[in-house]
């Protein structure tokens, strides 16, 4: 038997780690139609379907989710031992793992000012993917962002910055003073969704308003893109105050109400507990995690 298709059992777990074919292609940085070909290619070589495309949407069979599973565990397992393969960070350099809300609207605003008052830290900046573990044998230090604390062995956690998230708007769409939205003015001007209408639904019914059946708008599935459909005035989104205090400061969005969701998720900070072996690593991690304590208290997170 010819050996498995690597690039299309790599493709058919991004679509079922990620739950969708526009996710894995997302994930994997190709197009939709290169991951509907690599399914295509990995059932024909299996010689049985994967999903059930009796519906609307492609369901992922019972053998189809073993088989993710497997492959997962057969894929992390590579991606670690390949880490562990390649050379520890060197002296001097600090990696830091951010998903991308944070590297964007938090992290790299500021490092301006961390490289000033560490001109010999090297920075090295990389994604924390969702759905994939982070390493620590190859990174210092990683933002995520969770409903519980992060835990395992060798890892210390702490909250960072509130996930708490509240309707906002371009002022060139709602006008600059504040307004209660009703659910009917909100359909009128447009939502916004991450990931899904799930969030609205849940500010809407703490807000006393009725819950339609069904929400229309755009779906969004990074933070990043949410937060610029928002500021390109395409309609009203349910934002992080704590990614957008900046865009509220500074007039590029407007907040709507204090009617909030999310109060149960938290962006955290992450790290080993192991010291570094070198002195100059161990000093450089250090002195960005006091920078970061330090950003907290000056700017109120």
């Amino acid at each position: 038997m010819p050996q498995p298709p690597l690039n299309a059992l790599r493709a058919f777990e991004a679509v079922a780690r990620t739950g969708s074919f526009r996710a894995a292609a997302e994930d994997l940085f190709v197009t939709q139609p290169a991951i509907s070909h690599q399914i295509r290619h990995l059932e024909d070589w299996l010689g049985l379907p994967l999903f059930d495309r009796s519906g609307r949407v492609p369901r992922l069979l019972q053998r189809g989710v073993a088989l993710a599973r497997d492959l997962t565990t057969a894929f992390d397992g590579i991606d670690a031992a390949c880490r562990r393969a390649r050379p520890a960070s060197p002296e001097g350099v600090v990696v830091v793992a951010a998903i991308p809300s944070v590297a964007v609207c938090w992290l790299i605003p500021r490092l301006p000012g961390f490289r000033v008052l560490h001109p010999e830290v090297q920075l090295r900046v990389i994604y924390a993917h969702h759905g994939h573990e982070i390493d620590f044998a190859t990174t210092d230090v990683a933002f995520t962002f969770a409903d519980a604390r992060p835990e395992g062995d060798g890892i210390l956690s702490e909250p960072f910055l509130s996930g708490r998230s509240v309707p906002v708007a371009s002022p060139a769409l709602v006008g600059t003073d504040p307004i209660e939205p009703s659910a009917g003015w909100l359909l009128e001007v447009g939502l916004l969704h991450d990931n899904d209408p799930s969030g609205w639904k849940t500010w809407l019914a703490r807000a006393g308003e009725v819950v339609p059946d069904r929400l229309p708008g755009a779906i969004f599935e990074d933070f990043n893109l949410l937060r610029a459909a928002a500021l390109a005035g395409q309609g009203v989104a349910l934002c992080s105050l704590a990614m957008i205090r900046s865009d509220l400061a500074e007039g590029r969005l407007v907040q709507l109400s204090e009617v909030s969701v999310l109060e149960e998720f938290d962006y955290y900070l992450t790290r080993s507990n192991l010291t570094p072996r070198d002195s100059g690593r161990r000093k450089a991690r250090q002195a960005f995690l006091s920078w970061v304590e330090s950003e907290q208290e000056t700017v109120g997170a």
